[in-house]
């Protein structure tokens, strides 16, 4: 007795469809001289998806399942299909460079499938969270303030779990894109967790939310960083936010706290920091020596100051300044923050020991004129750094001290010989970001009291004063708030700034005794204004406001 299968028999005949149809794609692809692509096997790059939406996929007869950077692999049912011509253009449009492939019905549907899978947001192997130009776009239109980030936030975390997560990882990042945020905090209380943007160098609360989710997101934000989701200890990580022709890069830090894992997400954005030198808040007395200084075709310029001091924007206003198709610049950084053209910049990894020492070693047979340095942070990168400044190189270069005076002193902690130091260190200043006041809602308020003696003691402590004031104030400005601020009184950030200069007074106070107040004395005869003194400036000029000027400064110490 003969048994029919029909269930086997109908597996048997969709096998065969399914030869046919591939068959078909085969010999289409030949005659359309198109490279053929069964992708019913294959791994689907999901970042792809992103390029195009599923409802125009389908409508064009393609998908696309691979991207690397902007060349997209773009698998369709017919080239010459009028629908398919006008989606490539379109994806061409935006800046895609699309490679094409035949492939059979089959074949779409499985990638098509995939667009079920993606979130908002989604882990990438290159480490990128994708974000499609348009939801973006539409996103920062909706964002005006620090309310609408709120209120977006308060209706996603009614939403389900997996949604929810995903959701409010891209919000956190893009609002705080639209709102030019430096930092996203996630910090775990006793009982919710709280966000925090750090706003013009002010940590801000944004929402509190469910421990639940939070060990969601943490789990979504260590997957991207690539981090150890198992360990519980300190760890670092990186990812990018792919925007329009722009990537971002996030750099994500873990520290086990009292009740969980903290988070920070510090976002690297290029147009923050892309900065022109003369909109920094730089005296024109001190610019005009610094753009002297930089047109010299040796030396070290040296800023200083700590973490969040704006340093790294100061070194590359420095190099768009002096970038020419005539001269070779080297960097060495950590991260590239800003890619600048015509320059040639190296990225520290500490990982495959390309340190900065490995990296100025290697620069250095790179027969470059200019070369920048991240970061001075042990003997050997400062040694070489000095010796390349005396041997014919333009050098720029951070160092962590307080002020200007203690550049030189902290050479020679790390081993630096004084009597070459200060042949080697054409300028050393330092920096600090102060906010700057609304210009819509700023109030005035009465000299008086203390407050006024401390600005007259400050300001009479200049020796040329009157080239920067006419008479001695009266009133200064204040922060109040309002819609176009988010009530917070300030609006963007400024430098204060201080230098000291090589000089035969310097080199000689360096070689004896080198004192921070030593070599402040040696320095007074260059009357160039210290922080204090250019802060002050700022605040009569109401840049800023004392309270702000207090805040990053010790205004009441002694020099």
């Amino acid at each position: 007795m003969v048994v029919f299968n029909e269930e086997k028999q109908d597996e048997k005949v969709e096998a065969l469809h399914k030869e046919e149809e591939e068959n078909l794609a085969r010999t289409l692809s030949k005659k359309y001289n198109v490279s053929y692509i069964d992708l019913t096997t294959a791994a689907i790059n999901s970042d792809g998806l992103r390029s195009i939406t599923e409802a125009e996929a389908r409508e064009a007869n393609l998908a696309v399942f691979d991207i690397v950077n902007k060349k997209l692999k773009v698998a369709v049912l017919a080239p010459n299909n009028e629908k398919t011509i006008k989606a490539l253009t379109i994806l061409k449009d935006k800046g895609y460079i699309p490679t094409v492939y035949m492939t059979s019905i089959e074949s779409l549907k499985k990638v098509w499938a995939r667009y079920k899978d993606l979130s908002f947001s989604f882990e990438t192997r290159s480490g990128a969270l994708d974000v499609s130009n348009e939801e973006i776009t539409a996103f920062l239109k909706e964002v005006h303030s620090l309310e609408d980030i709120k209120k977006l936030i308060e209706v996603i975390l009614v939403q389900k779990k997996g949604y929810k997560t995903s959701r409010l990882l891209e919000i956190a990042i893009a609002g705080a894109l639209a709102l030019n945020a430096s930092d996203v905090h996630l910090e775990p209380q006793e009982k919710d967790v709280l966000m925090r943007f750090r706003l013009d160098g002010v940590l801000t609360e944004i929402a509190t939310f469910d421990k639940e989710t939070y060990n969601l997101l943490l789990s979504r934000i260590k997957l991207l960083s690539g981090m150890k989701l198992n360990v519980k200890g300190a760890q670092d990580g990186r990812f990018s936010i792919v925007l329009e022709s722009m990537e971002i890069e996030i750099r994500s830090s873990a520290l086990p706290s009292a009740y969980d894992e903290s988070i920070v997400m510090r976002i690297l954005n290029p147009d923050a920091i892309s900065v022109p030198l003369e909109s920094m808040g730089i005296h024109p007395k001190l610019l005009d020596i610094l753009l002297r200084e930089i047109k010299k075709p040796e030396g070290m310029i040296l800023t200083t100051g700590p973490t969040g001091s704006g340093k790294t924007t100061t070194l590359y206003a420095f190099l768009k300044k002096v970038y020419s198709t005539e001269t070779k610049i080297i960097t060495i950084e950590n991260p590239i923050e800003y890619h600048l053209k015509g320059i040639v910049q190296t990225q520290v990894n500490e990982d495959k020991q390309y340190t900065f020492l490995e990296g100025l070693r290697s620069a250095l047979r790179q027969d470059p004129d200019i070369i920048m340095v991240g970061e001075i942070r042990d003997t050997e990168t400062a040694e070489t750094a000095i010796n390349s400044a005396l041997t014919g190189h333009l050098v720029f270069s951070t160092l962590h001290t307080n002020n200007a005076a203690g550049t030189f002193p902290r050479l020679i902690d790390l081993g630096i010989n004084p009597k070459i130091l200060t042949s080697a260190v054409s300028v050393s200043m330092a920096q600090r970001l102060v906010r700057q006041l609304c210009p819509h809602c700023r109030n005035e308020i009465v000299l008086e009291g203390h407050t006024k003696e401390l600005v007259h003691k400050i300001l009479n402590s200049i020796k040329n004063k009157d080239e920067y004031i006419d008479h001695m104030p009266t009133k200064i400005s204040e922060p109040k708030g309002c819609d176009k601020c988010n009530f917070t009184g300030y609006k963007g950030r400024i430098g204060i700034f201080e230098a000291i200069l090589r000089s035969e007074r310097i080199e000689k106070v360096v070689r004896e005794s080198p004192s921070d107040y030593e070599i402040w004395k040696a320095a007074e005869d260059q009357n160039i204004l210290n922080m204090r003194q250019d802060g002050i400036i700022k605040v009569l000029n109401s840049v800023t406001s004392l309270s702000e000027l207090e805040r990053v400064i010790d205004l009441e110490a002694e020099r």
